[in-house]
């Protein structure tokens, strides 16, 4: 293996495994309330076009770093609106604390 290669290999191992604790707190916590819909749809937008560049490329670690993005922003996409559809039940949440406050509406 040639160390281009192999620096390839690792860094798209250390970057999918950095992303890993936001997936895994945004699916636990459903709290994305950090995170904007404009970014996540925009991101994905790219994702996509990127795309089109990254798999006219002979396969390689890049493929698999960018599989792992495409995948990535998607979820976080589908969870935003997802859980965001789930808390506007008439509800302040604050997953935080563990508490639901009724709206004062």
């Amino acid at each position: 293996m040639n160390l281009p290669l192999l620096a390839g290999a690792i860094s798209t191992v250390l970057f999918a495994v950095s992303y890993l604790p936001m997936l895994a707190k945004a699916v636990h916590t459903r709290d994305l309330s950090s995170y904007s819909l404009v970014n996540i749809a925009t991101t994905n937008v790219a994702n996509g076009l990127y795309s089109v560049y990254v798999f006219s490329l002979p396969i390689g670690p890049i493929w698999f770093l960018h599989g792992f993005y495409l995948l990535a922003s998607a979820l976080m996409l589908v969870w935003f609106i997802r859980f965001r559809a789930s808390d506007n039940r008439g509800f302040i949440v604050d997953r935080s604390r563990g508490i639901d406050v009724r709206a004062l509406a």
